[in-house]
């Protein structure tokens, strides 16, 4: 088990390039299944969770081929089905939330799929609903089998139909359009998700043949097509790290710029950190935090406590309420974080109260957050990371406090983060992996 230790207290200084999207990443290299034909792909981030799906999709038989630096050339002309009945691809799924999004593709093109349950973050319930009851739709027939745990799934007649989400699930989305592009007939998928990494996945899938429109909108209507083709594509900046190196700029009273930001994708969250009182300089398309030796939460117009809630998107993004929180903690101000979707992703909380922040968890998904406004710093503490997003909050916290701070379980981190300590290292930060 990697950890790692952070000597806190030490403003940084310098430039940041924000890795390729996770979220984005995990989508595109499961539509590499649906053709036989190249596919190259740029700004792919090196982290855990997108390099184990590209080990899974080469057991699968897709010829994997790195060109270069986060560029890969994908070619699925050989894919074995049936190396999904292998308790190696058992392992394999299991270990990654995001092997769920394989199903779509397989079923569009190869008739069956079997998946474990997945694993991933522990954070809560994520329930799979909405992939299943969305492919049951278009025709796939579901049997979980409850002592090897699987889920066997039967999808030779997939034809496209109309259907009202019950949720804008992000990933059940993905799969449901992955496996709608090969359908026979049209799809309409009405409360579709629509964030820009799922737009991003919609705009590749047209360049290699397919016929989706209403791209950016919750209304998604999609021709299915005979065969798709091969096509190039380059992933957006990752929006989590931008957040997140906003969060850490001011809580460390840092001056960072983050590089290449594509700021025309990023949403509420700028607006959500200038309502915290951090001020952002857009400089083309780069972000500059200045020096912050003070911070002040906004409050709503009649003067009540300033909440941040998670909702879809357009919305703000649940993955960043945890930086938002570490980020208030030595603010000037209240602040109310009310993560909705995941009943356990404030529990990391407790390591911070420990450090000595104001924080009171009201319940499961509610916390209330009294800022310090720096009149008391932070102490450095030994902790584990739960999840991806809370640890990096963890360090952040740890690199604004006072002496000697150990993050263990620091896999958690490298599964959403590329090289987050050599690259914090680039800029100042007194940080290494034990």
């Amino acid at each position: 088990m990697a950890s790692l230790e952070i000597e806190g207290g030490y403003p940084l200084r310098g430039d940041i390039v924000p890795q390729g999207a996770k979220n984005e990443s995990l989508q595109v290299l499961c539509a590499v299944l649906l053709t036989p034909e190249p596919i190259i792909m740029r700004n792919l981030p090196d982290i855990r969770d997108t390099n184990k799906l590209i080990e899974l999709l080469g057991s699968l038989g897709v010829s994997v081929e790195k060109l270069e630096e986060g560029a890969y050339r994908f070619e699925a002309k050989d894919v074995k089905p049936e190396y999904m009945d292998t308790p190696e691809f058992a392992s394999q799924a299991a270990s990654l939330r995001g092997s769920i999004m394989i199903l779509g593709p397989m079923l569009a093109r190869f008739g069956r799929a079997r998946i474990p349950k997945p694993g991933g973050d522990k954070i809560g319930r994520r329930r799979l609903d909405t992939h299943f009851i969305g492919l049951e739709k278009l025709g796939a027939k579901f049997n979980y089998n409850a002592k090897d745990g699987f889920y066997h799934i039967d999808g030779t007649n997939l034809e496209g139909c109309y259907m009202l989400l019950d949720e804008a699930s992000v990933t059940g989305t993905a799969n449901i359009i992955m496996a709608a592009v090969l359908a026979k007939g049209k799809t309409t998928i009405y409360n579709a998700a629509c964030e820009p990494y799922l737009q991003q996945l919609c705009h590749m899938l047209n360049r290699m043949g397919a016929k989706i429109s209403g791209v950016g909108s919750n209304l998604l209507t999609i021709e299915g097509v005979e065969a798709l083709g091969g096509t190039e594509h380059t992933l957006l900046p990752d929006m989590i790290e931008i957040g997140s190196f906003i969060g850490l700029a001011a809580m460390t009273g840092s001056a960072i710029t983050i590089k290449n930001a594509r700021i025309d994708q990023l949403g509420l969250i700028p607006s959500v950190f200038e309502r915290m009182g951090i001020r952002l300089e857009f400089r083309g398309d780069d972000i500059h935090i200045p020096v912050h030796h003070h911070y002040e939460i906004d409050t709503f117009i009649d003067g009540s406590i300033l909440t941040v809630s998670d909702h879809p998107w357009p919305g703000f993004t649940p993955d960043l309420l945890s930086i938002v929180l570490v980020t208030a903690v030595q603010a000037r101000g209240t602040l109310l974080v009310h993560q909705k979707m995941f009943e356990s992703r404030l529990f990391f909380v407790d390591k911070l109260i420990d450090m000595g922040a104001q924080i009171i968890l009201c319940d499961p998904h509610r916390a209330t957050v009294i800022g310090l406004d720096r009149k008391m710093n932070l102490r450095g503490i030994r902790m584990s990371s739960p999840d991806i997003r809370a640890g990096v909050s963890l360090l952040i916290a740890a690199l604004s406090a006072e002496g000697t701070s150990i993050i263990d379980n620091a896999e958690q981190i490298d599964r959403g983060y590329q090289k987050i300590d050599q690259r914090l290292q680039a800029v100042g930060a007194k940080i290494r992996r034990l």
